[in-house]
């Protein structure tokens, strides 16, 4: 299992997912889905 070197050394942004590659670099890439938070459903009223 590895360690944390440094935390918070990149800005995050919501819908992206960050990975490290083969050469060492930090990535970005946008996720097909996420990044945004759901609306609540409007309640059914019973009858």
């Amino acid at each position: 299992m590895g360690s944390i070197v440094v935390k918070n050394a990149v800005q995050r942004k919501p819908g992206f997912l960050y990975y490290i590659d083969a050469k060492g670099n930090v990535c970005e890439a946008k996720m097909s889905r996420g990044g945004k938070k759901k609306k609540a459903k409007p309640k059914k009223k019973k009858k």
